[in-house]
């Protein structure tokens, strides 16, 4: 079994509000949705016309070479999705992904590319390794962050 993980909303909720010359001196841009920007907050693709946020998150902060950040989209006012245990949301299963283990001392210990729809498979594969700590994946055509996996936490 595994866990899918939002971007936290918290991190975002500052730009909620803001003028597009304010969002741009921070370096956000901002785009209408034509219905094909996954948020990674709500883990879900923006409804078209809506404003979504395009900026730069360090989606991998670890103290390792694999430290990492990238672009990102986020859609005006995201609500985080909390995806039940073992649920994909529609917005990853669309898309070509490339999938990474990682290890405690966050290094990549395995990667693979593939379509969104065979995912499950490669998650509960990778999980069989017991020195994968955690799985990231990556919308493999643009090279975004989408989302973060682990394993549940067992119930008390």
């Amino acid at each position: 079994m595994f866990q899918i993980h939002p971007l936290q909303a918290e991190h975002f909720s500052g730009l909620n509000g803001l003028s597009d010359a304010e969002l741009s001196k921070r370096g956000v841009q901002v785009h209408i949705s034509d219905g094909g920007f996954p948020c990674r907050v709500s883990l879900e693709d923006v409804t078209a016309g809506e404003r979504v946020f395009l900026l730069n998150f360090e989606h991998q902060p670890g103290n390792s070479p694999y430290r990492s950040r990238h672009a990102i989209f986020v859609k005006e006012g995201a609500e985080e999705a909390h995806p039940d245990q073992g649920d994909i949301p529609a917005s990853i299963t669309s898309r070509l992904l490339s999938v990474r283990a990682f290890n405690e001392a966050h290094e990549i210990v395995d990667a693979e590319i593939i379509e969104g729809t065979e995912v499950q498979d490669l998650i509960a594969k990778f999980f069989e390794n017991t020195a994968v700590d955690y799985i990231h994946l990556h919308y493999a055509r643009r090279g975004c962050f989408a989302a973060r996996v682990v394993r549940p936490e067992p119930k008390a």
